[in-house]
């Protein structure tokens, strides 16, 4: 989720419900810890609390290192990347590259966890390649070297993120740790959480790709849980305001040039499957300043409500699409 998982998109999930959220990945490299990107990256200025940085490296030392300065940063958990699967984070020995080397994960669990007065959590898979799932002896040892809880994407590195996420071995891992384990992997919806909290015996589940565009994904799961009904859906007029309220937070976070591209993704992404979306989307990219992004956003879901578009026909379309 780097890249998409920056303050603004946090702030916004937790507002809808979400009780954690994780920093994007940073690198535990200190030659970039200066670099634009990592700075914007590790700006939890105003950040509800929990606050949890999120590090990624291969050097035990290094990321201890990084440990140590994001809890100076402010941060109040940090956890461990070992589950990116991303060709230019394995190829450094990183995220889930690191799967491979179960000694090397010893160490940086051990100089992690020994670095640092605040809960350490794990982010990983699996294992890296089908076949030769390791991630039983991998979570003993993490509960071992102290990590305070596990999040676990049900899926290794060689699937990437294609085929379906599995979830027997996650429920394996929850039944052989004393620590929370969080599951993750294609959780998409009320049911599917439900699903996997039962299936698993998981302590928690951790939502990625779902929110994007999508960031009352939370409140429609949490309701869902309590009460066993689902929330309708927003209709357009909060979408609406939801996004211009989260536009109104990139242009800010990020300035002018960056926060007019950075937010052209969520905005692909709040209006997929509307009315009309895909014509709206490529004037939308041409657009070069925050002022008139956020203007033919608001032109566009005025003429949708002047319809009476709403997101029950949103689902509907979507419904049919898969049906194709």
């Amino acid at each position: 989720m780097a890249g998409v998982t920056d303050r603004p998109f946090r702030t916004l999930c937790k507002y809808f419900g979400a009780g954690h959220a994780v920093s994007e990945m940073m690198t535990a490299d200190k030659t970039l810890r200066m670099s634009k990107k990592s700075l914007y990256r590790a700006n939890f200025d105003g950040e509800l609390a929990p606050i949890s940085a999120q590090i990624a490296g291969s050097d035990p030392k290094d990321l201890a290192e990084a440990a140590r300065y994001q809890v100076a940063n402010g941060a109040q958990i940090v956890d461990i990347n070992m589950g990116c699967p991303a060709k230019k984070v394995c190829n450094k020995l990183a995220g889930s590259a690191l799967l491979q080397d179960e000694d090397l994960v010893a160490r940086i669990l051990d100089e992690v966890v020994a670095a640092v007065d605040v809960p350490v959590t794990l982010k990983t898979r699996l294992g890296f390649l089908n076949g030769h799932e390791n991630i039983l002896r991998v979570a003993q040892r993490a509960e071992q070297a102290g990590i305070a809880a596990l999040a676990l994407h049900g899926r290794t590195r060689e699937d990437m993120y294609l085929n379906t996420a599995r979830y027997d071995l996650i429920k394996e891992v929850k039944q052989s740790l004393n620590i929370p384990v969080i599951a993750n992997g294609d959780i998409d919806s009320p049911e599917k959480a439900k699903h996997v909290l039962d299936y698993t015996g998981a302590d928690a589940i951790m939502i990625g790709r779902a929110a994007q565009g999508r960031p009352w994904i939370f409140r429609e799961i949490a309701h869902y849980l309590t009460t066993g009904q689902h929330l309708a859906a927003p209709q357009i007029a909060e979408v609406k305001e939801v996004l211009l309220g989260h536009l109104a937070e990139l242009y800010q976070f990020y300035g002018e040039y960056s926060g007019c591209r950075i937010a052209r993704k969520h905005i692909a992404w709040y209006t997929k499957g509307l009315r009309a979306s895909n014509e709206f989307r490529q004037n939308m990219y041409k657009v070069e300043t925050t002022a008139e992004q956020a203007q033919v956003v608001e032109t566009y879901f005025d003429l949708l409500l002047s319809e009476g578009q709403t997101m029950h026909d949103v689902q509907v379309e979507q419904v049919n699409l898969l049906d194709i």
